[in-house]
């Protein structure tokens, strides 16, 4: 069928044509922010999940909603290789020239622009990578005393004062967290809790893989009572069906049950792959309905496709030895594994895959479900490696 009137948009943090079985989380987050709004007590809220389960775009989603209920907003991802100072000061500075356009918050918002500019002139020295343009002078006193978990509170505190005098609440959308450095984690923590006690409108709505949950827990102990840890995982049966059936309908394109069920097998309701299924399943088939055949002929282009983007990309920034240790985890299967039985594929001992076992959590490629157990975080990572690296060759 015609490939540009494909529905179907496979790609990191691309919105889908149909975003199907989110709405709860939704509007569990709507009513959140509403409620700090309000000045009422709610958790910040820290979605956790694999990669591919559609976390970018729920967290879009998620800021789209309110801005639509009339809240400011600011959006960063955290790479790995930026301070957490760094992402946020160029997107504080834009949420405060709009906070201070309203009459209302004029004074407090050019208040908070003053702690901005003092905020990442002390913290300039040990955060080497801030760059914010701002054209007003330090107040004295205000988010300057160069230590970031003082600082950051006192920004942020500065912050709410202006966006509750606006009657609005300030959302800080951040993708990515388990990138932050701990001690960094550590002073947004803190920052956010003393707004809370403050009653000031300043929340988080934040994304990472699963270790996010214990980073947060090691960064501040009180971390669990301060934020929800919604999971986000793959669809449900139905919705995965409605994510690839409704947009094909509404192209006026049908397509068979057995079809519909194969694509949902194939790709365990990962929204991702669901994409990916769903796209070259369509370019294949040559008329509606699309068939059962259609989605087997598709499958071939696609994992030739996800072996060539979605997982290369991640596999690409491996060293040698820690694709042997990847490869030995997918030889037991998807996972979660133990230490130990990883070690005894490889011939070596628990403790000398130990720096290997930290490089790939700090890389993002698996995480740790329980004391001593290892898991990946890309879905279908297992089967992957056992293509890329058949046989017994990799264990030289």
């Amino acid at each position: 069928m015609d490939p540009v009137t494909n529905p179907f948009a496979p790609g990191a943090g691309t919105p889908p044509p149909e975003l199907a079985g989110r709405d709860d989380l939704r509007e569990t987050v709507r009513i959140a922010l509403e409620r700090v709004r309000r000045g009422l007590p709610a958790k910040s809220i820290l979605m956790v999940g694999l990669r591919g389960v559609g976390k970018t775009v729920l967290l879009d989603r998620m800021r789209d909603d309110a801005e639509a209920g009339g809240l400011h907003t600011i959006r960063v991802e955290a790479p790995e290789s930026r301070s957490l100072p760094a992402i946020l000061a160029p997107q504080l500075r834009l949420a405060l020239i709009r906070l201070s356009r309203n009459e209302q918050a004029k004074e407090l918002a050019s208040r908070a622009l003053r702690g901005l500019a003092g905020f990442a002139k002390a913290l300039k020295i040990r955060y080497q990578d801030i760059e914010v343009g701002l054209d007003l002078e330090p107040e004295p006193g205000l988010a300057d005393n160069g230590d970031l978990e003082h600082d950051l509170q006192a920004l942020l505190e500065a912050v709410g004062a202006a966006a509750r005098k606006a009657g609005t609440a300030l959302v800080l959308f951040i993708d990515e967290l388990q990138y932050v450095a701990e001690e960094q984690l550590a002073a947004l923590i803190t920052a956010l809790h003393r707004c809370a006690q403050g009653k000031l409108p300043v929340v988080l709505v934040g994304a990472g893989l699963p270790q996010l949950r214990g980073q947060m827990g090691r960064a501040k102990s009180y971390a669990e009572r301060l934020f929800d840890f919604p999971e986000i995982g793959p669809l449900i049966d139905e919705a995965a069906r409605s994510a690839i059936e409704k947009p094909a309908n509404a192209q006026g394109v049908a397509i068979d049950a057995d079809a519909l069920d194969g694509i949902v097998v194939q790709t365990r309701g990962y929204p991702y792959f669901l994409q990916e299924w769903g796209k070259h399943a369509w370019d294949v088939a040559s008329q509606s309905p699309i068939t059962h055949a259609d989605v087997d002929t598709a499958s071939r282009a696609v994992v030739a496709a996800l072996d060539e983007s979605f997982f290369r990309v991640r596999l690409d920034r491996l060293t040698p030895t820690e694709k042997r240790y990847l490869r030995a985890m997918a030889e037991l299967g998807p996972g979660p594994h133990r230490s130990g039985d990883i070690a005894d594929i490889l011939g070596k001992k628990v403790t000398a895959l130990g720096p290997t076992r930290n490089q790939l959590i700090a890389k993002g490629m698996v995480w740790s479900p329980s004391h001593g157990d290892t898991a990946f975080t890309v879905p279908l990572f297992d089967e992957f490696m056992r293509r890329i690296m058949p046989g017994d060759d990799w264990r030289a």
